[in-house]
């Protein structure tokens, strides 16, 4: 690891002008990527900006129904937060995946995002849940859909300067929850060979009225697969609705083959997943309904 200068602003604007004047500056939330990425050589930074100091960078508050998540909180406070895991425990269950207890103490869900993995264990729950960013960079802020943040494999859309200050969840409806689930090689701490997030809102007569389905590991970037929420909708998730949506989401991947994983085996197991994720997601609604 070479040497560096490491700053800690207090201010969005101090962060952005650091960010900005220096291309090879990177932020910090968290630290479990960029560290590693480090002491391994994949990058070396002039700078390394620590967000952690600038107010709401930390923190988890309820704001027009939904939740507000600083970009630096730590995805065990995460768990700790009785509201945030009552409506929504699907994000809540892709962000305490991350690694070992001890790294979900640092780890930060935005960190996961930028990082731009397509199996990061937080971002298909995210994305199910139609969760926004707050962006903020020298040209000032705007809000966009955490599906545009990553781009390809380990790059994201943030232009120089640029950092996601906030995630922001939606609010709930009465009979709406989530679930998130992934295949491993391993029991635990290992890198998804498929992740899905299913998000779903249920109607007091068993109805499904609205369902998002995410994919993770199965494409270059998390994929929201349209064609698979839309066969569960009307449905009171019987099997004819289930095959319909396994049947898009196989259409819909497009996995690679490696040391964790063949295509064919990512394209077959992304069904039975998605099947298991939504029949959880389905009894959590029910409960919340």
């Amino acid at each position: 690891m070479t040497g560096f200068q490491y700053s800690a602003p207090v201010s969005v604007e101090e962060a952005v002008a650091l960010l900005a004047v220096d291309g090879k500056a990177r932020l910090l939330a968290g630290g479990t990527d960029l560290m590693v990425q480090m002491r391994s050589g994949r990058v070396a930074p002039s700078q390394v900006v620590d967000i952690k100091r600038i107010p709401g960078a930390i923190g988890i508050r309820q704001e027009n129904g939904g939740f507000v998540i600083g970009a630096g909180t730590s995805c065990a406070a995460l768990g700790e937060h009785a509201a945030l895991c009552a409506a929504w425990p699907g994000v809540v269950e892709g962000a305490n995946l991350i690694g070992s207890t001890q790294v979900q103490g640092r780890a930060t869900m935005a960190g996961n995002l930028c990082n731009a993995s397509p199996a990061a264990d937080s971002v298909p729950a995210l994305v199910a849940a139609g969760a926004r960013c707050l962006v903020v960079g020298p040209q000032g802020q705007r809000e966009i859909a955490v599906q545009d943040i990553p781009v390809t494999p380990g790059r994201n859309s943030l232009a120089p300067g640029e950092f996601v200050l906030e995630l922001r969840l939606p609010a709930r409806p009465a009979g709406a929850s989530d679930a998130y689930l992934r295949a491993i090689p391993r029991t635990e701490m290992d890198i998804a060979v498929v992740g899905a997030g299913v998000n779903l809102v249920v109607a007091p007569d068993g109805t499904i009225i609205e369902a998002h389905v995410a994919l993770g590991a199965v494409a270059p970037t998390v994929l929201l697969v349209k064609d698979a929420g839309a066969a569960l909708v009307g449905s009171k998730l019987d099997d004819a609705a289930l095959q319909r949506m396994e049947q898009a989401v196989s259409a819909a991947c497009k996995p690679i083959s490696d040391k964790r994983g063949t295509a064919e085996y990512r394209k077959s197991i992304a069904a039975v997943l998605a099947r298991r994720t939504a029949k959880i997601a389905y009894q959590r609604a029910g409960e919340r309904s």
